[in-house]
């Protein structure tokens, strides 16, 4: 969603901040926090990546995210079901979908975003060879048409200026995601809705929001996702409820 990807900035770069990353986002003493990095392929459970699982099941894999997905993510990180949930409502919308297609996540490209990266992408090489997905309309086509124009002209700094998947997680936030660089964090976010789960896993407990999102301090947990104005969205009190509508739903 554009309305999520424009506001997710300042939060996701305190977050960095808190967690040691290097930007000039200002941290008091009662925000920083002891992040557990996490690295990139220490959650990877549940059969995954695609080549490890049969092919009927890997057809629709991309897009079927289960309850016992969401289960065994929970565990993990000792939460409940019903507080991730409760996240994918908010970012994804009432579909709660990462994909627009196999292999095309959802993606909200940020032209202001891609200026701030751009020049700090590792490699600025353009992508003269990027092409839109075919079949893709509407909102899908205008923003994946953006990606690529940019990934044209930077493919690195295009990938970091955008916001990826049903957690709408900025590409800049590779790092923090437990990714090498942002084509692995890329490769990972277009392989299946388990993926991105995993990936939004290790962002939160990377960038310090693990202990809010536990104590199901939604006031705390969405000012360092959604950023300062998350109250005048109402972001924390969104997350309060379709937590407690999830919950019933057990």
């Amino acid at each position: 969603m554009r309305f999520a990807a424009t506001l997710l900035l300042p939060a996701l770069l305190w977050a960095g901040a808190a967690c040691g990353k290097t930007d000039n986002s200002p941290v008091t003493s009662a925000d920083s926090q002891v992040c557990d990095t996490v690295a990139a392929d220490s959650l990877r459970v549940a059969g995954f990546p695609l080549d490890s699982v049969p092919a009927a099941d890997a057809a629709d894999r991309y897009s079927r995210l289960t309850d016992e997905d969401f289960r065994t993510v929970a565990d993990e990180l000792g939460v409940e079901i019903a507080a991730i949930k409760a996240v994918v409502l908010i970012e994804a919308g009432k579909q709660m979908k990462g994909f627009y297609a196999p292999g095309v996540p959802v993606v909200n490209f940020d032209g202001s975003m891609y200026r701030a990266h751009a020049s700090k992408a590792k490699n600025k090489k353009g992508d003269k060879n990027a092409k839109v997905p075919p079949g893709l309309k509407g909102y899908a086509l205008r923003e994946w048409t953006q990606l690529v124009n940019a990934r044209r002209k930077n493919s690195d700094g295009a990938n970091m200026g955008a916001f990826w998947g049903m957690f709408q997680i900025g590409g800049f936030n590779y790092k923090l995601c437990g990714c090498s660089d942002v084509d692995e964090f890329v490769r990972v976010m277009s392989e299946s809705e388990f993926s991105q789960l995993e990936l939004f896993a290790k962002f939160i407990t990377n960038a310090g929001m693990l202990p809010d999102l536990r104590k199901k301090n939604w006031a705390g947990f969405a000012r360092k996702y959604n950023g300062a104005s998350y109250a005048r969205r109402g972001y924390h009190t969104r997350m309060a409820a379709a937590y407690k509508k999830f919950k019933a739903q057990e």
